[in-house]
């Protein structure tokens, strides 16, 4: 049954590409087009400090043929916390998702896309105190120098007002 499912699945795009081979035309990467390549500066293996002192390593890896980026993260020192994202170009909305876990039992699902060159995504979960829900806003900077600036941010009040919850710089981590 699994079997029959996936030839039904995969036989219409097999029968695609095979048409555009036959027209002359190259068939398209599933994830070529420009918005997949937004977030492409994050790449990488990076050592991550904030307010001078280190915060952790980071590494964010392209997978699936670029159709997504996988992060994980290892906070500084014993008991740094660890976490990981997936991130993926929703090619219909024109956005990007990040769902976000990590050692603590947090899930931060988060949209959003560029804005003026900077990565930005947002959304909101409830308070940890069960009083109402925090608006979660994350921005990625690129800097000229090739180091990336992560900015959190937090809102109780609907954005309101905002407080910064982790301000970091990413510094790639040498090669081996």
């Amino acid at each position: 049954m699994k079997l029959l499912l996936f030839i039904t699945l995969l036989l219409p795009l097999s029968v695609f590409a095979q048409e555009q081979e036959a027209a002359g035309q190259k068939p398209e990467a599933p994830c070529s087009s420009a918005g997949y390549r937004q977030f492409d500066f994050w790449i990488g293996d990076w050592n991550v400090s904030s307010g001078e002192e280190p915060a952790g390593t980071n590494s964010i890896q392209s997978i699936h043929n670029g159709c997504a980026l996988k992060e994980n993260w290892q906070g500084a020192g014993e008991g740094g916390i660890s976490g990981s994202s997936f991130n993926i170009y929703d090619r219909a909305k024109g956005r990007w998702h990040q769902t976000w876990v990590d050692g603590s039992g947090t899930l931060l699902q988060l949209d959003g896309g560029l804005v003026d060159g900077v990565m930005v995504l947002g959304g909101a979960r409830p308070a940890r105190d069960g009083n109402g829900m925090v608006q979660h806003r994350i921005s990625w900077t690129p800097n000229p120098d090739g180091t990336v600036r992560q900015l959190w941010e937090a809102s109780k009040d609907e954005g309101g007002s905002w407080t910064v919850l982790f301000d970091g710089l990413y510094t790639r981590a040498a090669e081996n």
